[in-house]
């Protein structure tokens, strides 16, 4: 039967030749089973580590904190400044933009695992 969901329930349970108060005897099951395939979802396949991890930079706000970064790092190097300070900028950015990253996949991967 096509579109059980928009019929009544003395319709789907008439095509399906089932009796509400009883419900399906061992042999109905596994007939059914036979005849309209088995009641399972599909099982889908969960997303590898990485490209969890890439999911996480492929947004607009972290493209550009990235391009700040390496724009701040490379005026560092071109003006010729050293020491732990000319690098601080950028390397804050870059350790906030990898916090951003890790809560991102712990996030989705919770998430994947509660779908399980």
């Amino acid at each position: 039967m096509e579109n059980a969901y928009a019929r009544s329930v003395t319709e789907v349970l008439e095509a399906f030749s089932v009796d509400a108060t009883k419900g399906l005897n061992d042999f109905q099951v596994a007939e059914h089973g036979r005849m309209y395939g088995r009641n399972v979802l599909p099982q889908e396949e969960n997303t590898p580590f990485w490209k969890l991890v890439l999911k996480q930079f492929n947004d607009l706000l972290v493209k550009i904190l990235i391009a700040a970064a390496i724009v701040s790092f490379l005026l560092a190097m071109i003006n010729g400044e050293t020491g732990l300070t000319a690098f601080l900028e950028p390397s804050v950015i870059l350790m906030i933009l990898a916090a951003n990253a890790a809560v991102g996949v712990i996030t989705e991967t919770n998430a994947e695992k509660a779908l399980e």
